[in-house]
């Protein structure tokens, strides 16, 4: 099939490849010129802007954003409107609070189009394993980008999770437990680094995803990150939080549910910056290595 990619960062673009080799054809639009020639360099038609992305693209349309959440997915969808036409169909893939995709839902499908909130997860290492994708919207307009998502996804790796706004919502939890694991992997490595033994910290980890209950992804990505640095000596323990652990703890206070685990974590990341303790820069570390976040170096 065809799609619209507007948005070309750390994932938007790897996205774009990643469909390029299904054999998608895919319009890329991104605001610097610099990713539309990486887009296009990869095979992907260029577009300078929204305008010309939809006249590049058949009817019906489908246009997937990764942009920042809040003003920015607006903006676009503001832009947007006066240049689709009826079937044509949007796509929100980034970390929208589920809320602001259920009024967008309404008002996008009020003006006679579709609307789905795409909860993507897969970092920078989508681009080769492929992105989880939780799903919100109608059935039928999920059913129409099947090609796409079959291939962005691995082998059952997409979901029609709801309505307009499950999917933001399933995604909002996802990155909330997220928080809570990964506190927990950087606190049992603090106390490794702190014992009175001289542990691989590497060798720990690879072993522990041999067969043990605590193995993961995220426990893969430990070992990467102390094979380059073994103390993390390199990188500040201080710890950004991109909004969906606030929000998911938010919601657990409105709903009553005690999601002690989750809250925790979040404030951990708020202490992160007031202090440099280990436990952080492996989560610093572990945020770099799934998603290719920045960190903040220390002075060697």
């Amino acid at each position: 099939m065809e799609l619209g990619l507007v948005g070309l960062g750390r994932m938007g673009l790897n996205m774009t490849r990643r469909l390029l080799g299904g054999a998608h054809r895919v319009v890329a639009y991104d605001r610097a010129a610099e990713p539309i020639q990486s887009a296009r360099d990869a095979g992907a038609v260029p577009a300078k802007s929204l305008s010309e992305l939809v006249g590049a693209l058949q009817p019906p349309r489908a246009v997937w954003a990764m942009i920042p959440a809040g003003a920015p997915v607006d903006e676009w969808i503001n832009a947007m409107l006066p240049l689709l036409a009826p079937g044509d169909l949007l796509i929100d893939g980034g970390n929208s609070h589920y809320k602001d995709s259920r009024v967008r839902c309404e008002r996008v499908k009020a003006a006679g189009f579709g609307f789905v909130d795409a909860g993507t997860s897969g970092g920078i290492w989508g681009l080769e394993n492929g992105y989880c994708l939780m799903l919100g919207g109608d059935a039928a307009m999920i059913a129409r980008l099947q090609p796409a998502l079959d291939t962005l996804a691995p082998p059952h790796g997409w979901l029609h999770v709801g309505p307009g706004g499950a999917g933001h919502f399933c995604k909002m939890i996802h990155n909330a437990i997220e928080y809570g694991m990964m506190r927990a992997y950087g606190e049992g490595f603090e106390l490794l680094d702190a014992s009175d033994y001289d542990f691989d910290l590497a060798a720990v980890a690879r072993l522990w995803n041999r067969g043990s209950v605590v193995r993961s992804w995220l426990l893969e990505l430990a070992a990467s990150a102390f094979e380059k640095d073994p103390e993390l000596a390199g990188i500040r323990g201080y710890v950004e939080d991109s909004g969906e652990g606030r929000w998911a703890a938010q919601e657990a206070i409105d709903r009553g549910v005690p999601a002690e685990v989750l809250a925790l974590s979040l404030m951990g990341r708020f202490r992160s910056r007031q202090s440099d303790s280990f436990r952080d820069k492996v989560l610093a570390a572990l945020r770099a290595e799934f998603g290719g976040h920045a960190v903040q170096e220390t002075r060697r």
